[in-house]
């Protein structure tokens, strides 16, 4: 489920976007910063400010991860199953352990949010499907460039 594409992905994305709902129904989105695809079906984020996050899975344990490169647009939505793994859990370590060489110690991690992910879909900006032979991922990136106001090193 987790392949090489979505592997990458993960790995040169800075934020992904963590979706919960909340007990009486309210979607919540949340930034992370920490995370790493453990294996082919597993996501691990750091719990390092989240508490309407670990509250939220405490109630509703579906969750919807994003991943979105954003100068070429193109990226990935996970759909799963959370469930919050405490420090003093004896698996802790085994899911914590991509997330504290990470944090390099700058960060405590009270606890880890394995995610059991259950679909993976693509995520690709409009251009991409409405304009396939005139869109390129090189077009996408000089147009985010311009648009954030990113300027090339010489």
């Amino acid at each position: 489920m987790i392949d090489g594409a979505v592997k990458k992905s993960i790995q040169s994305s800075v934020l992904c976007w963590l979706a919960t709902v909340d007990a009486s129904g309210q979607p919540h989105v949340s930034p992370k910063e920490i995370f790493a695809a453990v294996d082919e079906t597993h996501v691990v984020i750091a719990h390092i400010a989240s508490p309407h996050t670990v509250r939220n899975i405490a109630s509703h344990p579906k969750v919807c991860l994003s991943f979105v490169d954003v100068f070429v647009q193109k990226g990935f939505k996970l759909q799963g199953l959370a469930r919050i793994v405490k420090a003093a859990d004896p698996e802790y370590l085994t899911w914590a352990e991509p997330l504290l060489v990470m944090v390099e110690g700058k960060f405590k991690i009270p606890s880890a949010i394995v995610v059991e992910v259950q679909t993976v879909d693509p995520i690709l900006a409009p251009s991409y499907r409405f304009y396939p032979e005139a869109t390129t991922e090189h077009d996408q990136i000089a147009s985010a460039m311009r648009r954030y106001g990113v300027q090339p090193r010489d």
